[in-house]
């Protein structure tokens, strides 16, 4: 017996009696036919075993199927475990329609491998927080593949979203000046994608490759005189806790910790709890973004707010742009404001 052949456009079109083109459209543009017409041709492609053109097809065809990469700066598990990437990333995808896929690429050593960009299908890139000198980013040149950067590198020739960060870590550093404190401890992101942690010198400062670490740290040693800085390799709280565990026991100790994000912080008040110490009666602690996880803390974190959600949807949206051919404009930066709780108290 003769092996049935799939259906396809030409044969949906045949039973219904009408075009390929109408066929098409009624998968593709259903704003171009009544909905009487476009439900008989869905339910006649559904009797017949036909799925609906073929993405990949359609996408060569076009030369664009709208295939958005997200180049991160770690691995994939920082997607889950990084509450702020959590929401960026969820924003993101909400906000890209069902035409438009997302494809997750994880990073080492400060992002996606440049063989991996090679061979991804993208019609455009996002890049989240990646270094300066990101082997992927030269890829995404090389295949001159539209980009949208969040929060990091500033690039010439992308579009990019990123916050007020140098303002929102000087908001935290003057809170606690405000309130007393004079000895205060800096936890810190990666400078570098080197894995390193441990005290900063200011030769390793000045060589950062984090533009995100080095706006923030602009911040606080605008307000704050030679304090003591701990370089986390990432963003979880285990990092916090044994940065601040260092700064906690130092001579003098001091009475209020900065946190470049709340993960940070509440890692911070972890190692407070496990030297006996008070927050904030013996320390007042900071954090940076306003995570859920930083307004349920006990004693709630005192935070800086950064639109995490409009940051998602405003990367989609210079995506889409750019898919649909617009040419990117000038940065979108997003303000920062600092929510005042229980964790911080008069020195």
């Amino acid at each position: 017996m003769a092996r049935e052949r799939r259906p396809t456009l030409d044969t949906v079109a045949r039973e219904v009696g009408v075009s390929r083109a109408t066929v098409s459209n009624a998968y593709n543009r259903p704003d171009q036919l009544s909905a009487s017409l476009r439900e008989r041709i869905i339910s006649t492609a559904a009797a017949l075993g036909y799925a609906g053109p073929d993405p990949v097809a359609r996408s060569l065809a076009k030369r664009s199927g709208g295939a958005v990469a997200v180049m991160l700066g770690h691995r994939l598990s920082a997607a889950f475990s990084d509450p702020a990437l959590s929401i960026v990333l969820d924003s993101l995808a909400d906000t890209l329609d069902v035409e438009r896929s997302m494809l997750l690429m994880p990073g080492v050593e400060g992002g996606p491998r440049r063989e991996s960009v090679g061979r991804a299908h993208m019609d455009v890139a996002v890049a989240y927080s990646l270094p300066d000198d990101a082997a992927a980013l030269a890829e995404v040149r090389r295949r001159g593949v539209p980009l949208v950067v969040v929060d990091q590198p500033a690039l010439p020739g992308s579009a990019m979203v990123d916050v007020a960060d140098r303002a929102g870590a000087a908001l935290a550093a003057s809170h606690v000046v405000a309130l007393g404190h004079r000895e205060v401890g800096v936890l810190a992101f990666a400078l570098s994608p080197d894995d390193r942690s441990g005290p900063v010198s200011a030769a390793r400062i000045s060589s950062s490759r984090y533009r995100v670490t080095r706006e923030r740290m602009a911040g606080y040693l605008s307000v704050l005189d030679d304090p003591p800085i701990w370089e986390t390799p990432g963003c979880l709280r285990d990092h916090g806790r044994e940065g601040a565990r260092w700064l906690l026991t130092r001579v003098p100790r001091p009475t209020a910790l900065v946190c470049m994000s709340d993960e940070l912080a509440l890692g911070a008040l972890r190692a407070a709890h496990d030297l006996g110490l008070s927050v904030p009666g013996d320390v007042s602690l900071v954090g940076y973004d306003d995570t859920q996880a930083a307004q349920w803390a006990d004693p709630p974190l005192t935070t800086v707010r950064q639109d995490l959600t409009a940051k998602g949807r405003i990367a989609a949206e210079l995506a889409i742009s750019l898919l649909d051919g617009a040419r990117p404009g000038p940065a979108r930066t997003l303000p920062t404001t600092l929510v005042e709780r229980a964790s911080t108290g008069p020195r």
